[in-house]
């Protein structure tokens, strides 16, 4: 038989307190200095020791995990409500241009995400996973009615998109490069009945 698992403590409300003004300050930071900002500069801002702020977020995927909660929370209500959408391909895209503009808000982020797609044991996986099955869900119906390709993947759209965040970071003075970045990359997405079939079908 096996045992059942110690629910988690509550937090104090001190430390609570800590780890509320730890996550307020970091979003500033990130958005101030990109997601390399530095955790002890983040750590004296919200008036607590770097071990304080280790006890709570033991490294920094950990943190960025829990500063893009809210964002994450945007997302996935987004993709929910264009579940429904008359032209799913056309939803599809919205969202995926909806995860270029946050991706975009914290220099660095782009880049992130990228590596967790492959690191099960990182922090932002809790990020990436449900972003993944939201965007399954999209492309599912795309899909279904045939106005995208079968052979598209929700991982490959996902790293396309978090490309594009990353060519815009590097490219400031182009503000309109990611729209048309995804307008290049996402042509491609759209079944053609004059294609023809791919090896093996």
């Amino acid at each position: 038989m096996s045992a059942v698992p110690t629910p988690a403590r509550p937090l104090r409300a001190d430390a609570r307190r800590n780890r509320d003004r730890l996550v307020r300050e970091a979003r500033a930071s990130f958005a101030a200095h990109g997601t390399d900002a530095s955790l002890e500069d983040i750590a004296r801002s919200a008036g607590v020791g770097i071990g304080t702020l280790y006890r709570h977020f033991p490294n920094r995927h950990a943190l960025m995990n829990a500063v893009f909660q809210d964002a994450l929370t945007d997302l996935l209500d987004r993709s929910a409500e264009l579940a429904h959408a008359e032209q799913p391909c056309t939803a599809l895209v919205e969202w995926l241009g909806a995860i270029v503009t946050h991706a975009g808000e914290y220099r660095g982020l782009a880049r992130a995400l990228m590596s967790a797609s492959g690191d099960e044991t990182s922090a932002l996986t809790s990020c990436h996973v449900p972003l993944r099955q939201a965007g399954e869900r999209l492309l599912a119906r795309a899909r279904a009615n045939g106005s995208v390709r079968a052979d598209v993947s929700i991982d490959d759209l996902l790293r396309l998109t978090n490309a594009i965040a990353l060519a815009t970071e590097q490219t400031p003075a182009d503000p309109d490069l990611a729209c048309r970045l995804l307008r290049l990359t996402l042509h491609g997405l759209k079944a053609d009945p004059a294609d023809p079939p791919s090896p093996g079908d």
